[in-house]
């Protein structure tokens, strides 16, 4: 059973609804977020769940390889000049319960590495964030839908011990934002396709 609280959130205008952990707040009740973004951030902590409306990458078409490029290319972006401090763990198909099952989804846990930078005061940077990203393929609308879940590990916020990604041990943060992840594959669901058509 579930420790969080789930509520059924619009997106996008009512045009997409997903369920979100009750305890995340709407970022753009708070700051300006692109019209192709919706943020919303943990209240009591640094995870923040992104759901970001793009044009499509890649090749047409799917396979693992067209698609799993299209992943990379999505993280890349996502992590700017930084890609030598990103390591993917895995990634895996991901199903989407209230979707076609034929639309390609896929799931990448990576985490990121702040380099370390002398100008910083110590404790600025978190010591690694975590990233849950999950590409949605629509290729008739020429979109990928990306959900990203970041998951910051500040020291002192997290118990150091519990992470070993090696090993395979999430720790809570992570294991939360998987959970999370999971909640949005079965609740998300596209009410008005003439969203993408704009």
């Amino acid at each position: 059973m579930s420790q969080h609280q789930y509520k059924r959130t619009p997106l996008f205008g009512g045009a997409i609804e997903s369920d979100l952990p009750s305890n995340f707040a709407d970022v753009s009740r708070l700051r300006q977020v692109p019209d192709n973004q919706e943020v919303f951030i943990d209240k009591d902590g640094f995870t923040s769940i992104i759901f970001d409306i793009t044009e499509r990458v890649g090749k047409p078409g799917s396979s693992d390889e067209i698609d799993g490029q299209a992943l990379t290319t999505h993280l890349e972006e996502l992590v700017g000049s930084d890609t030598d401090t990103v390591k993917v763990w895995n990634s895996t198909e991901t199903h989407f319960s209230k979707l076609d099952a034929k639309i390609p989804a896929y799931t990448l846990i990576a985490t990121q590495t702040p380099k370390v930078d002398v100008s910083r005061p110590a404790g600025a940077a978190p010591d690694f964030t975590a990233i849950i990203l999950t590409l949605l393929r629509l290729e008739k609308e020429n979109t990928d839908i990306l959900i990203t879940i970041n998951v910051p590990h500040i020291k002192g916020e997290y118990d150091e011990e519990d992470v070993d990604l090696e090993l395979g041990k999430q720790g809570k943060l992570i294991g939360d934002a998987v959970e999370f992840a999971a909640e949005i594959w079965k609740t998300f669901k596209v009410k008005d396709w003439g969203l993408f058509d704009e």
